[in-house]
């Protein structure tokens, strides 16, 4: 059931709001042509899930489409219920066509915005929606606004299917096409063909002030955004506020949301919300487009809308004063003795190719993606985390234990010219051990192995704080003295800097299989992925649930 971009709740019956989510086709229309795609209930994007902190929520997501599906629950905690998370052959089987899956789990101690969306091959490119967490009765909003527009979901379009567009790439090993178009809410905008009669359209009333809700739900490009004439306050963050901070650009890298309030106070008329690509990565192709949405004040006339300037496509610069300008809405109780020290390289490699075999990567290589040099491959006949559940005999064959806390080799991680003897990463389902409350901090480094980029990396069930980023090699000597121990932003999703570091830190406290990826979908689909597997604690609270009885078979 659905009104606007709305999803209504069926029933409340002890706490738990009831959705019914329908995996199935639709035919839709863009850039002059016409073609069937997989939605979320017949919607593109699919609609939004509102509720309150600490509300439950169960959805019964029914496949009625020709491909497996699973759904993510992108920067929930799934707090002791990491078999509702999502990601296929981590901590579920698909779920098959004709099949059902019961998602079940509490928000608990998360407020703003969040986001659904398929975690099953590249089916994410259609399917996905805002989740949309408000504070519970009478905690109010920590900032003032008149009202919220729709959520403003930004992605990519193929005129191909994107599972054709994958499977075509994963089979030569060449990189994929790029996408046709950059949308707002499903919608190229006025910039491309056949499109401006479904530009999507905000109406605005003069001189109120605004919560606008961003969520980047591209598959694999990096975006700048900015709005004509007006000035935006970022106010929060993957579901956590940050002290007010005002910009005309805001920066989201792939998984990644932005809350942001934006008073209407120019001279009524028609203003462009316009987005376009941050593409870091120097030489390789990318979707040089501009999606475009309209802010109306609802004056009348004819005239164009104002068009913002956007940054260049290569502008690192403007990226770093963003990210860096992020602080925590409060002073944070940082655990300082940490358990877990943890130095993870980032970035892309090269596989040889098969003996006989024509391959499309550069000089018939195959393209391929790794953390310290362990290139992840997904099961295909149990879960991760079944296998972790049924114990050690069942684990055998699934997964190791031996993923790497440090790089096997250590190099000059950003020079221009890494040695060819460092490129091919070796494939492998391995998972890193954490006991239950260790405190764990990463050093996420970026590698100019292939082609250095901004890596969007997103832990699954953890927020974490973002202590610094840099440039070039992280040295713990100088490095460790650049940290914000007193109001880091806290997030899910940290893009770690082209030919730089990030170091995030957070507490292992929820027990269960977790991934850890790359949210460039590309990258995950070439390897740049690992898995935490956390240790229950002492009793109940601290242990991992049972799986449920409908969980799916592979």
């Amino acid at each position: 059931f659905t009104n606007g971009w709305r999803l209504r709740i069926l029933m409340d019956v002890a706490g738990a709001y009831y959705v019914c989510m329908q995996i199935q086709e639709a035919a839709v229309t863009r850039l002059c042509n016409s073609r069937s795609i997989v939605t979320a209930n017949g919607q593109f994007p699919g609609p939004a899930v509102e509720l309150n902190e600490g509300d439950s929520l169960v959805v019964s997501v029914v496949n009625n489409a020709t491909y497996n599906v699973t759904i993510h629950w992108h920067g929930v905690r799934q707090m002791r219920t990491g078999w509702s998370d999502g990601p296929e052959f981590v901590t579920q089987c698909p779920i098959r066509p004709g099949g059902s899956y019961t998602y079940r789990f509490t928000v608990a101690g998360q407020e703003g915005t969040l986001w659904w969306h398929a975690h099953s091959s590249w089916l994410r490119a259609t399917v996905y929606g805002a989740l949309i967490i408000r504070p519970r009765d009478p905690v109010p909003y920590p900032f003032d606004f008149h009202g919220e527009l729709a959520p403003i979901m930004l992605g990519e379009w193929w005129d191909m299917n994107p599972i054709d567009v994958i499977r075509t790439a994963t089979r030569t090993g060449a990189a994929p096409n790029v996408s046709d178009a950059i949308t707002v809410n499903g919608q190229p905008g006025d910039l491309y063909s056949c499109s401006s009669q479904d530009t999507t359209v905000f109406p605005v009333k003069s001189g109120e002030t605004n919560l606008l809700r961003f969520i980047n739900a591209a598959l694999n490009t990096e975006l700048f955004v900015s709005l004509a004439g007006h000035t935006m306050t970022v106010v929060g963050a993957d579901a956590s506020y940050l002290k007010p901070y005002n910009t005309t650009v805001i920066v989201l890298g792939p998984g990644q949301t932005t809350d942001v309030l934006v008073t209407f106070d120019q001279p009524p008329g028609r203003y462009y919300l316009a987005a376009r690509a941050y593409a870091s990565a120097q030489g390789v192709p990318f979707d040089n487009t501009t999606t475009t949405a309209i802010f109306d004040y609802g004056a009348g006339g004819t005239a164009s809308p104002a068009m913002p300037t956007l940054p260049a496509y290569n502008d690192t610069a403007t990226v770093t004063t963003f990210t860096t300008s992020l602080r925590n809405l409060h002073s944070v109780g940082l655990p300082s003795a940490v358990d877990e020290d943890l130095f993870f390289t980032v970035g892309v490699g090269l596989f040889n190719c098969s003996s006989g075999q024509n391959c499309g990567g550069p000089n018939n290589t195959r393209f391929a993606a790794s953390i310290n040099n362990a290139s992840f491959v997904l099961p295909s006949t149990v879960s991760i985390l079944q296998a972790h559940y049924q114990g050690d005999a069942a684990a055998t064959g699934v997964f190791t234990t031996d993923f790497p806390a440090n790089p096997p080799v250590q190099f000059d991680y950003t020079a221009q010219n890494v040695s060819r003897a460092l490129w091919q990463p070796v494939p492998g389902t391995k998972v890193y051990k954490l006991k239950y409350g260790s405190v764990v901090q990463i050093v996420l480094q970026g590698t100019n192995i292939f082609a250095g980029e901004n890596h969007p990396i997103h832990t699954h069930g953890y927020d974490f704080f973002i202590l610094a980023e840099g440039f070039g090699n992280f040295d713990a000597a100088t490095d460790t003295a650049k940290f914000n121990l007193d109001d880091p932003p806290m997030r899910n999703t940290v893009g770690v800097p082209l030919n730089g570091w990030a170091v995030i830190r957070f507490v292992a406290d929820n027990p269960g299989v977790w991934l850890m990826h790359c949210h460039l979908d590309v990258h995950i689909t070439w390897g740049l992925a690992m898995a935490f597997l956390v240790e229950d604690g002492v009793g109940e609270l601290q242990s991992l649930g049972a799986p449920p009885p409908d969980l799916p078979i592979c």
